[in-house]
Parts: C-alpha cells; structure tokens; sequence
C-alpha cells in the first residue's frame, strides 16, 4: 500500500506551496477516520453498529496503520464492550493528524518548515515536496465523482468520508458542492460493494457526520 486514507485526505488538506492545512478540523476528523477505515477495509478491524473491536492484530507491514492498530487494541482492552467509533475518533483525531503528517514527510511527499507568525510564534508548515500521489489521487477522484467511472472499495470510503465530513472543496475546488453531492451520496450509500464493506462504509460515515455536527455545536456554543 503505497498512501493510506487518512494520508490522502491530509494532502487533500495541505496546501502545496504554504504547507497551511485548510479546513483543519473537520479534515482531521476524516484523516483519524481514514484510518479506521483502511484498517477495517484490511479485516484488522470490525467495524459495525457505531463500534469497532480488534478482529485480526496481524501487521498491514505500514507503520501509520500498525501504530494505530496497537493504540486501538490497547484501549479497548480496558474496556468491558466494544468501544464507540466516536469515541476512538475523538480521543485520537489531534495525534492522528501529527502520525499522519510524520508518515508524509517521511515518505518524502510533504516536507516541514518552521516559520513565524506575525514575526513571534513559531508554525510549522508542511509543503508539496512530491506532487506525483496527490495528481494521481485527484485523477482517482474525478474520474469517479465527475466522470461516473466505478470506485473501488478504497476509493469508495474515501469519497463517503470526504462527503461526511463535507470536505467537498478539499477534493474538487473549481466545482461547486452542489454539483458533485448527489454522486457522492449515491457512492457513499454503496450499493454496489459486499455487506462487509458496505457496513464499514456507512458505519464510519455515521460516525464522521456525528463528531462533526458535535464539533461545529461545540465551536458555535
């Protein structure tokens, strides 16, 4: 596996030239969702019913996957059911976000720069410094989304976490939300997938819409 999920979004997220992350928190929903959601889609994980438990603690071989499989495992251990999805996601999402960013810059894709702002505090930036994944991620996407072409699984769960979390400008910033929405939710919804998959789809896009709305309630309030 060359990029996880949650690595696509993330530079979905990043700008190429500041190395700002745009849209910030509701794409660091979708990265720590992204990678629920690469390892359910690996069998590592069940993923059913707003809840996740640990079905296979077999190594991906990918270090960003395997970490959060072990913190996974770890937690819900000490738990007497199976944990909410919701719950994993709100706890972890901000260290997600950093193991996410670290797995790019390691990969070369992205690298970091520190600045100042207003001349005072200290930023860090991470940059395009390969833009060959994410040209090839875009292609995937419109090829899909405005194309009509059929998605795989992955592609699929990326689009259903994009939408959850509306993050429709990240992945298409010269067409307007409107005109990519109902294909979509017509992807999202996944008909065409097995039920496993399917499950998974729906389970994490509930989740994702679920810690957003609280998010955007909590921001508000």
């Amino acid at each position: 596996m060359s990029v996880t999920l949650g690595e696509e979004i993330m530079l979905l997220s990043l700008d190429d030239e500041s190395g700002a992350a745009k849209d910030r928190e509701a794409a660091g929903w979708a990265v720590a969702g992204g990678i629920v959601l690469e390892l359910a889609l690996a069998g590592r994980l069940a993923v059913a019913e707003g809840r996740l438990e640990v079905a296979d603690r077999t190594p991906t071989g990918t270090g960003l996957l395997d970490e959060r499989l072990g913190l996974i495992d770890a937690w819900a251990a000490k738990r007497s059911r199976a944990p909410k999805v919701t719950d994993w996601l709100t706890k972890d999402h901000g260290r997600a976000v950093g193991a996410t960013i670290e797995s790019l810059r390691a990969r070369g894709l992205v690298s970091e720069e520190q600045r100042k702002v207003l001349g005072l505090f200290p930023v860090r930036r991470y940059p395009e410094a390969d833009g060959a994944p994410e040209r090839e991620l875009r292609e995937r996407l419109a090829a899909v989304v405005l194309r009509g072409a059929d998605p795989d699984d992955r592609t699929a769960g990326l689009i259903a976490l994009i939408h959850a979390a509306k993050l429709h400008r990240l992945a298409f910033p010269e067409v307007p939300a409107r005109e990519v929405t109902p294909r979509m939710e017509k992807i999202a919804d996944g008909r065409w997938a097995g039920d496993d998959v399917r499950t998974a789809i729906r389970t994490m896009q509930a989740a994702m819409v679920a810690v957003t709305v609280l998010t955007t309630v909590t921001v508000i309030g």
